[in-house]
């Protein structure tokens, strides 16, 4: 089991910044992956940036924030931050910071945080 916690959201101006947090505990050992995800109101959750943990594999970003947000890993406080840059309208949702897991035996299981919210507005 991983246990997420997530911090940073809330009300900025477009153009503004925000910094997102997500805390891992539990069984981060077996963590191979970790993300963060995003819902609009009336949308499906959709991915924003992913960073691999275990292999030499390189982060990802949707198209729509390449160059406006940066996904990093403090490993010594096992939390995972994204950075937001140049925030728009459109980038107002609830963000959920994710975590993939795999056993020795390959079992995958994704752990979720209560998410936070991002509002960008005027």
């Amino acid at each position: 089991q991983v246990q997420l916690v997530e911090s940073g959201g809330g009300l900025v101006q477009p153009g503004g910044s925000l910094r997102l947090s997500c805390a891992a505990s539990g069984n981060i050992f077996s963590i191979v992956t970790m993300a963060w995800y995003r819902q609009a109101p009336g949308k499906q959750r959709e991915l924003v940036a992913v960073q691999p943990i275990t292999s030499n594999g390189r982060t990802n970003y949707t198209d729509s924030v390449k160059g406006r947000f940066t996904i990093s890993r403090d490993s010594t406080k096992n939390t995972l931050y994204l950075q937001m840059n140049t925030l728009k309208a459109e980038d107002t949702a609830v963000y959920f910071c994710n975590a993939r897991t795999r056993t020795y035996s390959g079992s995958i299981s994704d752990y979720w945080g209560q998410g936070t919210q991002v509002t960008v507005s005027s």
